[in-house]
């Protein structure tokens, strides 16, 4: 039995490398499914209402709810739904993982990874969250400031990453538990450039609260031995049996494109549109139409007349690409980091990667273009129009602000990294690009929401009364209401 082992925790016996189903294996599907959540409920509840909207790459179809999150007064069960995911389908598992691992070794490494990778997304929508005394038992459980979270995972994957990485050392080409493994089959070389990818991209959402911590976090990630993320190849995707985006557009019809997306893009003209979008008719014109976020939906059938994304069924769901980590390595340049690489050499290889992920061949010429920008909304029914936010172009100018260069940086990221919601809504929050539409209908009573947007989504009603102590703990650490326009603890700039 696991728990009989006295042999080095690093390692695995024969039997264990040898057997594709003992029981450890079986409690990692589970977290892996909750990180960037798959099953359609889950993908729903906690990205698609949420990170899609609020990101700008999908809008509500359903005119059924009055009460949602793109006009900031969702219901209690909206709001409840992420945090009650995430710490029933990672602590679970979890804790028996470092139950039978003794919260040591390889396999215990790999389940701190994905709590992390599930976790920052959680603080990233509330701000303070239970972290680092979460997952002892207790009915109750104490909030750690945002800042504390924060800390605690980069503490959290840096130890995952060095065990990881001596594991590897002494089991070449050893797949571990690769049929439990949903995202790279056993591979944990690449679940060490995953992990110092994701702590990159957690080090940079830090940079305007604590750019100290924040760079020598990336500088970590960057120079480790295996590194990050730099090729399509080891990009993280996770695998299951119907894509939830295409049961969000198809079998739920509760989805179709974002107008903000929709008139960069175009503006832009750019190729990877056909990637993204299908085009659709209205009144007679062909061609790719967004839906406006934040309005009042005339009626669904209304609705779907606008481009649905492309998401077939076999589809796998993105995690994190090379696109995304070599904007963070742009950015980092930008900011005068030693990141091995110039601004612009590294914004003109990200712009590539996300061609080459779609099989597009011209990213020189777009790169080029000097002139192209965002395009102003018309809506194609005549309703919800509104004069482009950003008149950002692509090509680099080595002349430009530090403000041009990073916005030029964040929209193509933001183009790049589609469909990650809940990310494109921590950077736009982060630093300000892209630059969305405001809302038509801002049904909070805070007018300050219709032009700055959701900071934040409000603390789960749940846990104001069954755990109110902790609850009012946590408000006491946002520094301010518990509204959708507290900014948390990274939103400095």
């Amino acid at each position: 039995m696991f728990r009989d082992l006295n042999t080095d925790e690093t390692q695995l016996t024969p039997d264990l490398m040898n057997g594709d189903n003992y029981k450890l294996g079986a409690f990692f599907p589970q977290m892996q499914e909750i990180v960037n959540p798959v099953q359609e409920n889950d993908y729903q509840m906690c990205n698609n209402l949420i990170g899609d909207v609020y990101g700008r790459y999908m809008s509500i179809t359903n005119d059924g709810w009055k009460n949602n999150f793109a006009t900031f007064n969702a219901p209690s069960l909206w709001i409840n739904y992420p945090f009650i995911a995430a710490f029933t389908k990672i602590y679970g598992p979890w804790i028996l993982i470092k139950k039978e691992t003794k919260g040591e070794g390889a396999y215990f490494a790999w389940a701190q990874i994905l709590r992390v990778a599930a976790f920052h997304r959680i603080t990233d929508m509330y701000g303070p969250i239970p972290y680092s005394k979460a997952g002892r038992g207790a009915a109750s459980v104490e909030y750690d400031s945002q800042e504390d979270a924060y800390k605690a995972m980069f503490a959290d994957l840096t130890n995952a990453i060095n065990i990881l990485t001596e594991y590897v050392s002494l089991n070449k080409g050893v797949s571990p538990l690769a049929a439990f493994d949903e995202v790279y089959g056993g591979d944990f070389v690449k679940w060490i450039k995953f992990a110092n990818s994701l702590k990159l991209r957690m080090a940079m959402r830090i940079v305007y609260a604590d750019e100290v911590l924040a760079k020598r976090m990336a500088l970590e990630a960057i120079n480790h031995p295996i590194g990050v993320i730099k090729k399509n190849s080891d990009n993280a995707f996770i695998s299951f049996p119907r894509n939830p985006i295409n049961v969000m557009w198809d079998a739920y019809t509760d989805t179709r494109v974002c107008a903000d997306i929709v008139s960069y893009m175009k503006g832009y003209q750019d190729p990877r549109m056909e990637k993204y979008f299908q085009p659709s008719e209205i009144n007679g014109q062909k061609g790719y139409f967004g839906l406006r976020s934040g309005i009042s939906i005339p009626s669904k059938a209304w609705a779907l007349k606008y481009s649905a994304p492309i998401a077939n069924p076999s589809d796998k769901l993105l995690w994190m690409n090379a696109a995304e980590v070599s904007f963070l390595l742009a950015e980092g340049a930008l900011r005068g980091w030693d990141v091995g690489g110039s601004v612009e050499k590294l914004y003109e290889e990200s712009v590539r990667l996300s061609f080459e992920q779609y099989g597009l061949m011209n990213a020189d010429a777009y790169l080029s273009n000097d002139s192209s920008k965002p395009l102003d909304y018309v809506d194609p029914h005549g309703l919800f129009s509104e004069s482009s936010q950003s008149s950002i172009t692509i090509k680099w100018k080595s002349t430009a602000s530090f403000e041009e260069k990073l916005e030029r940086i964040i929209t193509q990221k933001w183009i790049a990294i589609w469909p990650l919601g809940l990310e494109a809504w921590s950077e736009q929050r982060r630093t300000g690009y892209p630059r969305f539409m405001p809302v038509k209908l801002n049904a909070s009573g805070d007018a300050s929401l219709t032009v700055n947007l959701a900071r934040r989504i409000p603390f789960p009603p749940d846990e104001m009364e069954n755990n109110r102590v902790n609850y009012n703990v946590a408000v006491e650490m946002l520094k301010g209401e518990d509204s959708y326009s507290t900014k948390l603890w990274w939103d400095k700039k």
